[in-house]
């Protein structure tokens, strides 16, 4: 459990890393009914000029929700804004980054305001965004 007398400006939430599979891109496209060919057509996406059929931004952004919550908690989120910044490809290995860049109190909330971004592991950003989570004090 995050306590808010805890967090400090600089703390990192665990990394995930995920290696992005061309499963993820058919699974996902069936869970959210985004069947845009560029996800798992590949004669398309490369007719269309792409090198390979490429992820989902929402599932991009997805990896990067479940790494905050599990630093948050559930339902600790109260705002959670992102930028998709590059494609995602098939066998890339993807890293969440959460760090925590500030806390304020404002009335009976204790906000924790969070960088957010997910970059495969030659550092390149994918995902760059921001997030506010409200977390308990000590009893």
């Amino acid at each position: 459990m995050l306590w808010f007398e805890d967090v400090q400006v600089g703390d990192e939430a665990p990394v995930r890393v995920h290696v992005l599979t061309r499963t993820d891109l058919v699974a996902y496209a069936g869970a959210s009914g985004d069947f845009n060919p560029m996800h798992h057509d590949e004669v398309k996406a490369v007719a269309a000029g792409q090198p390979s059929v490429f992820g989902h931004g929402m599932f991009s952004m997805g990896l990067l929700g479940a790494a905050l919550t599990d630093y948050v908690g559930a339902g600790a989120v109260r705002r959670f804004q992102v930028r998709f910044a590059k494609q995602t490809w098939p066998g890339e290995e993807l890293r969440t980054s959460v760090v925590v860049r500030g806390t304020r109190s404002e009335e009976d909330d204790h906000l924790v305001d969070l960088d957010v971004r997910l970059h495969n592991a030659a550092g390149e950003v994918k995902v760059v965004g921001q997030a506010t989570a409200a977390v308990p004090v000590r009893p």
